[in-house]
């Protein structure tokens, strides 16, 4: 799917024509295991912690939290990614192992 990493801006002071701006320029940092659904926007400047979910056609302006799932325009959270139930299974057993 296609998405969009913008990472510069236009100079949009005023009295100075747009065109003979300098641009904006700022990094943008996507963590792994991220996934950036269809149409997905983040500009400049933005952080998206590992783990995190970006829901179709949000735009992304600023930090997004590691394993959360988040959509809007801006993209908000609404929820944090669970373990998978085999996930949970494993844990458990593990934490029985070592009492």
């Amino acid at each position: 799917a296609q998405c969009y990493i913008i990472d510069a801006n236009h100079g949009t002071a005023k009295g100075q024509l747009i065109r003979t701006q300098k641009n904006e320029v700022e990094p943008i940092f996507i963590g792994e295991d991220c996934w950036l659904a269809a149409d997905v926007t983040v500009i400049k400047g933005s952080v998206i912690e590992d783990g995190a979910v970006v829901g179709a056609k949000a735009l992304v302006n600023g930090h997004i939290e590691s394993n959360s799932i988040n959509v809007g325009v801006p993209a908000k959270k609404i929820k944090e990614r669970i373990l998978h139930r085999d996930e949970q299974n494993v844990m458990k057993k593990s934490e029985k192992q070592s009492k």
